[in-house]
């Protein structure tokens, strides 16, 4: 696993809360650009001075975690979701509440906790956080509701290093594969924004307001998307290449810019897949209703176990979708038809 992906995957950052994970990034593109802002909403834009084609190329730093919502007289923590997680996944989690410093806990339930036979799948609502402390301590520790909860998992490999497991992957690849990019490109006639959006998971809030900024002519989302490769239909399958996705649950993605990606992939011969679902939206979706629309697509790596607290990932993926956009936008088109 590249050292600056583990980075990026250890870093605590939900939805709200992106600056560590903002500074990470700031830090290690900042010298391959040649200016940098950040926005009202908190986003990064890293800016490669150009001509036309002005191309905005997306992925959102946050991830999915949890919110205090209540902590009740004996020092449980109730929480609210941010983002989409499996419910299933929350049992046993290990965790980090943040306060003047950071409090260790585990996700439990009562029956759980007790040591009695759990026959119905819990709701999230029948969970809590137990940290071991009771209220007036977490109190002490600047715990209240409204405080961020971040996931704690460790990230390594699996399957002679190919495969990447951890937290995060979605999109923390996306924002590896940008600032990969960006070392890399050093001849391109287009300007380019990599944008580094908040508050994705929630609503796409961030890339809202960057793409109205920027004022792309064409955008690309780099992101990650769910593997659906175990099983009799198998697609979006992981080790298989990068996905473009023709058609999510929001959007359909613009059929001139799929086609240079397809076009690039068949003639570099680098492995692409072709996404056609009806689960979740992306950047892209947000980007593309910008100002007058602006054309996007998504491009995106598989991850099992996307919406859980740990997924898993390829490393040939993600190698293969940098090299995909670095040949893309050495010679970036200036036109994109509808």
């Amino acid at each position: 696993m590249p050292d600056f992906l583990r980075k990026l995957m250890d870093a605590n950052g939900v939805s709200g809360d992106e600056a560590a994970v903002r500074d990470i990034i700031h830090a290690e593109i900042k010298k391959h650009v040649d200016d940098t802002e950040i926005d009202g909403m908190g986003n990064l834009i890293a800016h490669k001075k150009g001509s036309r084609p002005r191309v905005m190329l997306a992925a959102h730093m946050d991830e999915i975690g949890m919110m205090v919502k209540h902590i009740d007289t004996e020092g449980n923590i109730y929480f609210t979701l941010i983002g989409g997680i499996e419910p299933l996944s929350l049992i046993g989690q290990r965790v980090s509440v943040e306060g003047s410093k950071p409090v260790k806990g585990v996700i439990t339930l009562q029956k759980m906790s007790n040591d009695e036979s759990v026959k119905n799948l819990p709701t999230t609502e029948e969970m809590f956080i137990d940290t071991g402390m009771t209220k007036s301590e977490l109190l002490e520790h600047g715990v209240r509701a409204g405080s961020y909860i971040n996931l704690v998992q460790e990230s390594g490999h699996l399957s002679k290093n190919r495969l990447v497991y951890g937290k995060a992957l979605d999109d923390r690849i996306g924002c590896y594969i940008l600032v990969e990019l960006a070392k890399r490109l050093k001849k391109s006639k287009a300007e380019i924004f990599f944008v580094f959006t908040v508050q994705e998971e929630i609503g796409m809030y961030g890339s809202k307001a960057s793409a109205y900024q920027v004022k792309p002519d064409w955008a690309i989302a780099v992101d990650a998307i769910g593997a659906n490769d175990k099983g009799d239909q198998k697609f979006s399958a992981i080790g298989k290449g990068p996905c473009i996705t023709m058609k999510d649950a929001g959007m359909i993605t613009n059929r001139c810019i799929n086609d240079w990606l397809m076009d690039i992939a068949k003639g570099r011969k680098i492995p692409l897949q072709v996404d056609v679902n009806d689960r979740g939206v992306t950047d892209a979706l947000s980007i593309s209703l910008s100002r007058g629309g602006i054309p996007a697509t998504v491009l995106s790596v598989a991850v099992r176990n996307i919406h859980s607290t740990i997924g898993i990932a390829s490393v040939d993926d993600i190698e293969n979708a940098v090299k995909l956009l670095e040949a893309l936008m050495q010679n970036p088109p200036k036109k994109c038809g509808v």
